[in-house]
């Protein structure tokens, strides 16, 4: 090779170092940001924005030998690289022989490389970390620009990501708009600096500025500067990925003093996806391969002792001594010793436990106990508070039946007390006294009953007006729905003119008003009621006029009230009340449900009849029973009644459809615990029946007086609470409870409806079989006449 064609490569060598070295790079973006097409202006130069990789082994190179480095510090200009190959080119003729030419030129060609690569890694990077924000949605892109390029490249290049017109774009930084051919270098903005650009639009009713859909893993580059050792620095290109990868806590710890929290550092890649397992549930992922295999590593240790030429100290040697053997059964009993007293200290402690635990629940009960018989207590006090009321303010018919029986307790144990002191004439004196006390109290129930009478009647008298007046109601869909109709519209107003007649203490004004109302109201039918109703209004306005009092005024307006109701349960007159009439207005359907009654001789409605369901004929009605009771056997049917209250109530909740339970009377219930059960519990003997309740025998199957049994009300819950019978109860009281069931199905069996509920009773099927024993009828063959 010639020395012109040697001075011409190095030449050409120079020229590609010096446009290599001072080309600048305008946007440094990646490459998922541009379209892949080949006349992209804004496509970044692998110098300026590449990615860590590449700029480590641009900032780390360097030539292999001292004299390589010797040549890159010296290679600072173009000129001085030219002298330098000269230089060397003359060295080359002076000193080398024409066989070792082509080594020597090899040589050289690596060393013009080497101060190629130090050229390129010795001009500094001119870039600035730019903030990129698009108003008005608000997206911030880091990238990288260089601060002495003009701001059209990176006007053109939002232009083109975000659809935009680049004459409508606008940049502004710090509040000042930026122009196309300024740079941030005019800006006052350093080389890795950070500065914040805003972009908007500047017609956004027609350009408006929209996000920019970028992938989650869309990098973005920045440019850091570390120091590397004393007055040195190296830049480094970072490259962010966003990822949603949710980096796991691997635990840290806190300071004690300042309180704050260090965490361990984890890995930054994201993790390889587990491949899914198609056969997850095979056999050979349920068998379990186990091996083993004992591993001794090699220690290496040594020793050094006194010898010529060496000293060693033995200031810090110990005396080692063997001590007692410590054989393995020995060990093995030391071990046996302390579990042995680590199972004292739990067992112990677990002792400790189950006492507290158990000293804790006999507290709760304890507790438990006293709460409930301070309730019964309370309960007891209650209900004596009641029945005291209730005989000191008689109002119902039941608080009558309480008076009268204890009126008929208080005799009988007056007449067992004369019985027994007194004999004779003072016997006789005594039962008269006694005869007149229950005289005077039997007059004293009557004068109550009378003003609970009159107290009654005025609150029937409002419970029927306000039935006649209430609307038509009905359900649907969930919602109760409410219609007046003319009927129930003429109902109210004529409730309404009841009210004001009975008021009191009114003014003269006011009741000649509410009297022309009702005059008004009457003059519509011409009869004989509403006539007499007309003529004592009349009386009523005269004697008024005349200036007389209202206290001598009171009859009249009663009698003036009584007329006026009577007016109301015309039928003629008001319609709707003969939907709530008695006695019905058809006399074919009034005869049908007329008896005779044959102890007051009077012909009853049926509902006036207490029919038992044992009853073959119609006796007596309601009022005569009452009557009848009170004067001989006093007997008062409360507790009766609360217990079949009761009985309803607990049947309701089972919500089994049944029947029986609901047809019993009060004279059913009655005979069933007085005659089959005597009134007491079966279990207790308690005989109060206050605390009594009838619960089913066989939870499985409905109330029945075949499948009941009488307890006190503590009794009846630990009853339904069993789960089988035979294991509660021992087969001598089962024994005895069905013999009780047998003597109710005898008597009940006579009631028509109750006895079809027997027809299919196994027991009764037997019983009646054993007693009644089929017989088939012999026949007996006449014998035949001889001929």
């Amino acid at each position: 090779m010639s020395e012109q064609e040697e001075e011409f490569d190095a030449q050409d060598v120079l020229n590609a170092a010096e446009e290599t070295t001072y080309k600048a790079i305008n946007i440094p973006v990646t490459s998922e940001d541009l379209p892949e097409s080949e006349d992209n202006e804004l496509e970044p130069e692998p110098s300026g924005g590449g990615h860590v990789k590449e700029q480590k082994d641009r900032s780390s190179s360097s030539l292999p030998s001292t004299d390589e480095e010797q040549l890159m510090e010296e290679a600072v200009s173009p000129e001085q690289v030219s002298q330098s190959l000269r230089h060397y080119k003359d060295h080359y003729h002076a000193t080398q022989s024409a066989n070792e030419r082509s080594n020597d030129y090899v040589a050289f060609l690596e060393k013009i490389k080497a101060v190629k690569e130090s050229l390129k890694t010795s001009v500094i990077d001119s870039s600035a970390t730019v903030k990129v924000v698009l108003l008005p949605v608000g997206q911030e892109i880091i990238i990288s620009f260089n601060i002495d390029s003009t701001l059209k490249h990176l006007r053109d290049h939002f232009s083109y990501l975000v659809n935009v017109p680049s004459d409508v774009l606008q940049l502004r930084c710090a509040g000042k708009i930026l122009k196309n051919n300024e740079t941030l270098l005019q800006h006052v903005v350093k080389t890795q600096d950070i500065v914040q650009v805003e972009i908007f639009s500047a017609l956004p009713d027609v350009y408006p500025v929209k996000r920019i859909n970028r992938s989650d893993d869309a990098s973005q580059v920045i440019i850091v500067r570390v120091q590397t050792g004393t007055d040195q620095y190296q830049q480094v290109a970072v490259e962010i990925i966003k990822s949603d990868f949710h980096k796991p806590f691997l635990g840290g710890f806190r300071h004690k003093i300042t309180g704050i929290e260090y965490h361990n550092a984890g890995t930054q890649t994201v993790p390889k996806k587990i491949a899914e397992k198609h056969n997850a549930f095979c056999r050979d992922t349920q068998t379990v391969l186990e091996r083993r295999k004992l591993q001794q590593t090699v220690n290496t240790t040594s020793t050094q002792m006194t010898k010529i030429g060496v000293y060693v100290s033995n200031i810090t040697d110990k005396l080692v001594t063997p001590g007692k053997y410590f054989s393995a059964a020995e060990y093995h009993a030391q071990r046996l010793a302390a579990v042995i007293v680590l199972q004292t200290y739990y067992r112990q402690w677990h002792a400790k436990n189950v006492v507290n635990d158990l000293r804790r629940q006999k507290m709760l009960r304890l507790k438990w106990e006293e709460q409930e018989e301070q309730r019964k207590i309370e309960e007891k006090e209650e209900w004596m508070a009641l029945d005291y009321y209730r005989r000191r303010n008689p109002q119902t018919k039941e608080d009558f039946e309480l008076l009268y029986n204890a009126l008929e307790l208080w005799r009988q144990e007056e007449l067992a007390r004369i019985n027994q002191s007194l004999t004779g004439a003072e016997r006789k004196a005594a039962l008269c006294e006694v005869l007149e006390k229950e005289s005077q109290i039997i007059a004293s129930i009557g004068r109550h009953r009378y003003i609970a009478a009159i107290a009654n009647q005025e609150a029937m008298i409002q419970a029927f007006l306000n039935k006649c007046s209430a609307p038509k109601k009905w359900r649907l869909d969930g919602k109760i729905i409410e219609m007046d109709t003319q009927f129930t519209l003429r109902a109210r107003e004529l409730q309404n003119i009841y009210k004001c007649i009975i008021l009191k203490n009114l003014s003269q004004d006011e009741r000649l008003d509410v009297l022309l109302t009702l005059k008004h109201t009457v003059k519509e039918h011409e009869c004989k009621l509403t006539q007499e109703i007309l003529e004592l209004i009349d009386r009523e306005v005269d004697l008024m006029m005349r200036g007389v009092k209202q206290e001598n005024l009171e009859g009249l307006r009663k009698r003036i009230a009584t007329l006026f109701f009577h007016y109301i349960k015309t039928p003629l007159f008001n319609p709707e009340v003969s939907r709530h009439l008695k006695v019905p207005q058809d006399p074919l359907k009034f005869y049908k449900k007329i008896y005779y009654c044959h102890s007051c001789q009077l012909y009853l409605p049926s509902t006036e009849f207490a029919i038992s369901s044992t009853s073959h004929h119609i006796n007596r009605c309601r009022k005569c029973i009452s009557l009848d009771n009170e004067s001989q056997q006093r007997e008062s049917f409360l507790k009766y009644k609360c217990l079949l209250q009761r009985l309803y109530s607990s049947e309701a909740e089972y919500e089994d459809d049944s029947k029986i339970a609901f047809l019993m009377q009060l004279q059913d219930i009655q005979y069933l615990i007085e005659n089959i059960w005597m009134s007491q519990s079966a279990l207790s003997a308690w005989n109060d029946l206050n605390d009594l309740v009838m619960v089913r025998w066989d939870k499985s199957l409905e109330w029945s007086p075949w499948n009941c049994i009488l307890l006190t009300k503590d009794e009846g819950v630990a009853h339904l609470k069993l789960m089988s019978i035979e294991e509660g109860y021992k087969p001598l009281f089962i024994h005895k409870i069905k013999h009780k069931h047998f003597l109710a199905k005898n008597y009940f069996s006579q009631i028509p409806v109750l006895a079809s509920f027997l027809l299919e009773d196994p027991e009764v099927e037997e019983i009646r079989k054993k007693h009644n024993p089929e017989t088939t009828p012999k026949i007996i063959e006449s014998p035949k006449p001889t001929p």
